[in-house]
């Protein structure tokens, strides 16, 4: 006997590597899938670039291999996107791009990023944007892209986030979500509209971005060219979403401050609600999800990311990925047999430079204590350690500012890694709980698009409804010895060799180191 058709939610997570789509039941179980990968273009030493109309293509190829997988009869209520943050594209009135977009992770802007604070000061810019001076906010990318390619500065060009492009391309309306514009550091976070003295800096008017709405509002309907691209439904309700961040953060059930989620991602983001706008060096603040708080974020860029450094431009596996889960499955065999420290090498995480608690764009990476016994295990072992204690020194950091975190969730791909939840467990002395399933982002996503058209009543019911618990773990017996690495070692070994990575980064622009 043939299934009943269901009521399903569509979640499409568009991140930095990949276009995902999910379809989502009441129960939070995912009735299909699917994915496209995004090229990355990497044209400089601290340049990174994506063509915007590969996020869409992706979302296209995303979106009809999850359609093939489905009942025709399954009935489709909505869809939301949740994307990569920070990154930025501007078109022509038409939605067509003039230069490829900016990625989080460009850098180039740090002579733009010295203007806006000479002429704003950095505590403004920072109560005012909820961001520290810091070359991730697009305010500064944007900067340089019209000082480098000033035809671009046209009363008629458009200048759009992630969410606000797809929006445009599959319901024709240019509006975002103010959870997913507010990481471009344009907005002005206590009056929640578009800050016009940063706009004024761009020579940028305000009917040049998109119009801010609440997340989980309707956007607006799929058109039948759109419908066509993705396999959707024409006519599909789009609902307004958020960063990849707060989406996560919803997707693994922070509903209330107390409890934080922490995803191991490209990057590793954590993030925690607070009822009340404040700001602080450790962290940044952002939009919650749910439309009504705010969340108080750390963002280690080199996450994952330096992982896949290692395997790929070291272990020389580069785009082979049908040997990356063996490689990953070996390295993290050879980990599991080292003592904590890993035999006397430890790495700081800074390969894509430090936000939170630094916020230095003259950061960089750093390996301690290499000899001729170390292995590419202990490397690996190395970086997670690293990130881990990283990701303490921002969680202290949070803490001393918005009170005590009594548990972490795990999302992303990395929680798949029982050592690696297990050595975050010992080394920030907390619980770390497993979400049900890795694809978080996208589930934060679906809730909205959830409770939005009814199949739940309220945000917090979809989050309780479709959410769920996996493995859980708790403080080890390596907690003291951690904690001796952490305070006696990796706490003061980025703050102590600061001066010479500032001359350093002065020397490399110059082209003399």
């Amino acid at each position: 006997m043939a299934s009943p058709p269901r009521q399903l939610v569509i979640g499409i997570d568009c991140s930095t590597t990949a276009c995902k789509a999910l379809a989502w039941d009441a129960d939070g179980v995912a009735a299909a899938h699917g994915r496209a990968p995004i090229p990355l273009d990497n044209p400089a030493s601290d340049g990174w670039q994506q063509h915007a109309l590969d996020w869409w293509h992706a979302l296209g190829r995303a979106c009809q291999q999850m359609m093939q997988q489905l009942d025709p009869r399954d009935d489709i209520l909505a869809a939301c996107i949740t994307h990569q943050r920070e990154t930025v594209v501007v078109t022509d009135p038409h939605a067509n791009p003039l230069h490829p977009a900016l990625v989080w992770m460009d850098a180039r802007c740090r002579p733009q990023l010295a203007a806006a604070t000479t002429t704003f000061g950095a505590q403004h810019l920072h109560q005012l944007s909820g961001k520290p001076p810091h070359t991730t906010p697009s305010l500064y990318k944007l900067a340089y892209l019209f000082q480098q390619q000033p035809a671009l500065c046209t009363p008629s060009a458009r200048v759009m986030d992630v969410h606000g492009f797809l929006v445009w391309r599959l319901c024709g309306q240019f509006s975002t979500s103010l959870a997913s514009a507010d990481p471009l550091g344009l907005v002005d976070m206590q009056r929640g509209c578009w800050a016009h003295e940063l706009l004024a800096w761009l020579s940028l008017d305000e009917r040049q971005l998109p119009t801010l709405v609440r997340p989980g509002q309707v956007l607006g309907q799929l058109r039948p060219a759109a419908a066509s691209h993705t396999g959707l439904p024409p006519g599909l309700p789009l609902v307004a979403g958020a960063g990849d961040g707060q989406a996560a953060g919803l997707g693994a059930g922070v509903m209330a401050p107390g409890r934080a989620y922490l995803n191991l991602g490209t990057a590793i983001v954590s993030g925690v609600l607070s009822h009340h706008y404040q700001c602080d060096n450790a962290f940044r603040t952002l939009y919650a999800a749910n439309g009504d708080d705010y969340f108080l974020e750390t963002d280690l860029q080199g996450g994952c990311f330096t992982i896949d450094w290692f395997i790929d431009h070291f272990l020389c596996y580069g785009t082979d990925n049908s040997r990356r889960g063996e490689v990953l499955a070996r390295l993290e065999q050879e980990a599991s047999r080292l003592p904590p420290g890993a035999q006397g090498l430890v790495l700081v995480p800074y390969l894509n430079g430090v936000m939170n608690p630094f916020w230095d764009a003259n950061a960089a990476g750093l390996s301690v204590g290499l000899r001729g016994h170390h292995r590419p295990g202990h490397m690996y072992r190395a970086i997670i350690e690293g990130i881990a204690f990283e990701q303490r020194l921002h969680t202290e950091g949070v803490e001393a500012a918005a009170g005590a975190i009594a548990e972490m969730v795990v999302v992303g791909g990395g929680a798949r890694s029982d050592v690696w939840c297990q050595l975050l467990a010992d080394v920030l002395q907390k619980p770390m709980q497993r979400a049900r399933g890795v694809e978080t982002t996208a589930l934060g996503a679906g809730m909205l698009a959830a409770a939005s058209r009814g199949m739940h009543q309220t945000l917090a019911q979809a989050c309780a409804a479709m959410g769920g618990s996996g493995r859980r773990f708790e403080p080890g017996a390596q907690q003291q010895r951690y904690n001796e690495l952490y305070q006696q070692v990796y706490r003061p070994l980025y703050p102590s060799l600061r001066g010479p990575l500032a001359k350093l980064s002065a020397l490399a622009s110059t082209g003399a180191g």
